[in-house]
């Protein structure tokens, strides 16, 4: 069996239930799981130099839209408010198909793979001209990270009283029968899956409450996790007060989406009672701090989130709303974002990262990644803090203040996705080439 030693890392920051620090210490990956930490380790497998460098679990990305990256920074959407936003869009995205899923998905899974994740989840929900959920599962696969596809949907368009395009939506009875498609055909309920599925109508203005309930009643039939937007900002709370006579929270209850099995996209604008609802249910949250301040949304109430015992993770949103995919950078938008709310001693580095790696791992439902112990997967991503972002650092393991801002080496299941900070597993030039190619024919 292959084994892997990397060897004199500087820290290693574990995220285990103790939160241990160890310096000058190794970790032994075996059959894609950790299997041994400690110090002079020695092996007769291969050798990974960390000498000079920080060693985190991987990251864990609980929120994305990857057909986004191939619309970033589109000029009519560049100073809208969310619904504005989609409006000026959903004409883009109408006009894509099967390989603009799948390219838009093999960038954005790159660029997060750069940034150090090495699981994300992916929340895609309009599917025009014949694109399938399965055209950004096979970009996953390429490029290596573990991946958690959710099959998103859209039933109620403009002239129903809905925000996107009627030729955007689907029959709600069409998409339940592809949703047992997906579930059927790519989820791996089992320990160290690359791949899982859940179910994912895209949000309260865009879907029938019929098919949130329905959605909730076969997932559940079929064991799989639920996620949906909710309560983004202020025009998202006034559209569920007007059409449904009471707060997201109360919808989500109402239609059976809280419960562990659940995690909610944002929620910037979720009151007390909320936070307290999904505290007591362990309705998870995917913060998305940095698309959040891009759309003007606002600052969620994190801290009052973790103080209730709400799980948190880490959400970088659509590369057409963030414009970036890079999650140590969300990590730091998310700590310096709750200072500025709260104060200085709102939230940690320590504590973000934590958030973006074992509190990612816990939304979705993963409990045998996000943290370095042996037995869970070997998902390990190495920093390089010898250079000059961490010059002159005093606590070079608190990456978020002083660290790089891309990952020198990332394991996914104990392979090694990059390299000295290069993708391992794909061409990225051709990919690049490739995308922006995609890209300059939507935009002429």
């Amino acid at each position: 069996m292959r084994e892997i030693l990397i060897k004199n890392a500087d820290t290693v920051l574990t995220m285990d239930d103790s939160r241990r620090e160890l310096q000058g210490a190794d970790v032994r990956l075996r059959g894609g799981a950790i299997a041994e930490i400690g110090q002079g380790l020695a092996t007769a497998g291969e050798v990974v130099d960390a000498a000079g460098c920080v060693v985190t679990p991987g990251l864990v990305n609980t929120h994305h839209h990857l057909f986004q990256t191939l619309t970033r920074a589109v000029p009519a959407g560049q100073d809208a408010l969310l619904f504005g936003w989609l409006k000026a869009l959903y004409p883009i995205w109408g006009r894509f198909g099967p390989e603009e899923v799948y390219v838009s998905a093999l960038a954005g899974l790159a660029e997060l793979a750069l940034s150090g994740c090495s699981m994300t989840s992916d929340h895609l929900y309009l599917y025009p001209n014949g694109a399938r959920l399965d055209d950004s599962i096979a970009a996953a696969r390429e490029i290596g990270l573990r991946f958690h596809a959710t099959r998103g949907s859209m039933s109620i368009g403009e002239s129903a009283g809905g925000l996107p395009p009627d030729r955007l939506v689907e029959r709600e009875a069409a998409i339940l029968e592809d949703c047992i498609r997906v579930v059927d055909a790519f989820h791996d309920a089992g320990e160290g899956a690359m791949v899982r599925v859940g179910l994912a109508p895209c949000s309260p203005f865009s879907v029938s409450r019929d098919l949130m309930r329905d959605t909730a009643l076969l997932a559940r039939d079929k064991g799989v996790m639920l996620h949906t937007h909710l309560a983004e900002n202020e025009e998202d709370v006034a559209y569920s007060l007007a059409h449904f006579g009471c707060r997201p929270g109360q919808y989500a209850e109402d239609l059976g989406w809280t419960g562990p099995d659940v995690w909610h996209a944002h929620c910037v604008r979720l009151d007390a009672g909320e936070i307290g609802l999904f505290a007591r249910t362990r309705t998870g949250i995917a913060h998305c701090p940095c698309s959040n301040c891009r759309l003007g949304s606002g600052i969620a109430p994190v801290r009052a989130m973790r103080n209730a015992g709400v799980p948190v993770g880490l959400g970088v949103d659509g590369s057409a709303s963030n414009d970036a995919g890079n999650l140590v950078a969300e990590a730091r938008q998310a700590m310096l974002m709750q200072r500025v709310a709260r104060g200085a001693d709102a939230m940690s580095a320590r504590e973000a990262l934590e958030i973006a790696t074992r509190g990612g791992a816990e939304v979705l439902g993963r409990s045998d990644c996000g943290r370095l112990e042996v037995g869970k997967r070997a998902d390990i991503a190495i920093w390089d803090v010898s250079g000059i972002e961490s010059a002159g650092s005093w606590d070079k393991a608190a990456l978020l203040l002083a660290g790089p801002m891309r990952v020198r080496n990332l394991f996914v299941e104990g392979r090694e996705v990059v390299r000295d900070g290069r993708l391992t597993t794909v061409d990225l030039p051709k990919v690049i080439e490739r995308q922006n190619r995609l890209a300059m024919a939507l935009a002429g």
